[in-house]
């Protein structure tokens, strides 16, 4: 009797182990490829109007624009399902095969090994970042410094929030609009008088102080909240900042925004209209954030951030003080954002509200997820593609699709390569255990069946 009861058992947990072919993950990737080809199909074909609201599905299904989505999602999908695995193994052979010989080392071992390697190549980095720029016409210059450059800033200290201490943030705009206005404060141009005038370069450390006050008052009130949670709360702060600087007319100059904002000044030299002096002065910006957040993330505050993504209930139980902690990294990953308020409202000299909207938001925190989280590098290289890619699309896409390419693209490197274009090591362990089944890999969520 026995027997059967343990051979009933075991059939059981045979059956439950189980996978099915549609429940294999190469299928599903191939279902989801096939589902964005079909969304891409829709939104990229021809408007609907009051009178027929599915002349877009009429259009695109079936079209020859259709067809050859499709094939390109399949291909897309073919390539990487088998074709990456070999070409993985072939270069880990001829890696092994190099790397055996005794004298020869890899150049990523060497840039780990010796540090004067390291900065000699990022010292050929900054050369490049700041040679190139002036080979180029007014417009991408103009693109280089409104954009690129913002966004980076902005996405180096999400990174901070979301990428080392696991805390989601929909709300990491509003940090910029606090910047913006800082700066349109104290260099007297909002309604209201400041005390004293400041020059341009003397407001960046007041608005970092002022973002790190505002990133302190979000994350006391969030404290205790975690993933989907936390999210609501720091959305419902940028609506609130939106809101007040859209309807406090008498302070921050309402929707008609604010005007004449005066550009940097320094020894008699005003920064002119040319995008290259604000270039460089991003460019130096970005090289001492960056360097600054790269000893943070190693230090002892760096560690405990990762204590918290990883496990927020152990890290306190060894003794991580996660409160304070938690708070750091709010007002830390705040100050880069105030930093680029300052520099886009001197350079622009105009802004108003709408230039805070919450898509902004959700911009940066795709930029971050597309680089990798957690990684500098990655958070670097993903934000300046990303914001590339639809000013590259500029003259052979439709405004209204442009977009809809972009977010195309975040979804297909979600689903084959979740971990960012230039991950970190830690998250990419985490991913693999997530998908083994082994702890509470991701940070930002609740552990498989609720927390213990």
């Amino acid at each position: 009797m026995s027997t059967q009861t343990s051979s009933a058992r075991s059939e059981a947990a045979a059956r439950l182990r189980k996978v099915n072919w549609y429940q294999q993950p190469m299928v599903k990737r191939l279902f989801g490829m096939l589902v964005l080809a079909l969304v891409v199909n829709a939104m990229t074909g021809e408007q609907g109007s009051s009178s027929d609201l599915f002349l877009s599905l009429k259009d695109g299904f079936p079209s020859t624009r259709m067809w050859i989505i499709l094939a390109i999602a399949i291909a897309i999908w073919a390539t990487r399902e088998f074709a990456a695995e070999p070409v993985k193994s072939g270069s880990r052979s001829v890696r092994d095969l190099v790397t055996q010989a005794p004298a020869v080392v890899t150049v990523r071992e060497r840039l780990q090994r010796d540090k004067w390697t390291r900065w000699g190549v990022l010292a050929l980095v900054v050369v490049l970042a700041l040679v190139i720029p002036g080979q180029l016409t007014g417009y991408w210059q103009t693109v280089l410094v409104d954009q690129i450059a913002i966004f980076v800033l902005l996405a180096i200290g999400l990174n901070v929030v979301i990428g080392w201490a696991g805390l989601l943030d929909l709300g990491f705009f509003a940090f910029f609009a606090v910047g913006a206005y800082s700066a349109a404060y104290w260099t007297g141009s909002l309604p209201v008088e400041p005390p004293i005038e400041l020059n341009n370069f003397l407001v960046i450390p007041v608005a970092m102080v002022t973002c790190l006050i505002a990133g302190v008052l979000l994350g006391a009130p969030t404290l205790r909240l975690r993933g989907d949670y936390l999210a609501i709360v720091t959305l419902g702060f940028h609506e609130i900042v939106y809101i007040v600087a859209k309807n406090a007319d008498n302070f921050t100059g309402g929707p008609q925004g604010v005007p004449q904002i005066p550009p940097f000044k320094a020894f008699g030299y005003e920064f002119p209209v040319d995008p290259m002096p604000y270039w460089y002065l991003l460019v130096a910006l970005v090289v001492i954030i960056v360097f600054a957040f790269s000893r943070l993330e190693h230090s002892r505050v760096g560690r405990a951030w990762t204590a918290i993504r990883e496990d927020e209930v152990a890290a306190a139980a060894n003794g991580v003080d996660t409160i304070r902690f938690k708070l750091l990294a709010f007002a830390i990953g705040a100050s880069s954002s105030g930093v680029a308020g300052v520099v886009y409202a001197s350079k622009v000299g105009y802004f108003n509200p709408e230039n805070f909207a919450i898509l902004n938001s959700i911009l940066v925190l795709a930029y971050v997820l597309f680089g990798g989280m957690g990684s500098i590098p990655g958070v670097l290289v993903g934000t300046a593609f990303l914001v590339w890619l639809p000013e590259i699309l500029r003259d052979k896409v439709p405004p209204s699709d442009r977009y809809m390419y972009l977010g195309a693209l975040l979804v297909v490197m979600m689903i084959f390569r979740p971990q960012g274009l230039w991950p970190s090591k830690r998250r990419q362990r985490e991913l693999k255990q997530a998908e083994e089944g082994i702890g509470d890999a991701d940070a930002m969520s609740e552990p498989a069946g609720g927390r213990i």
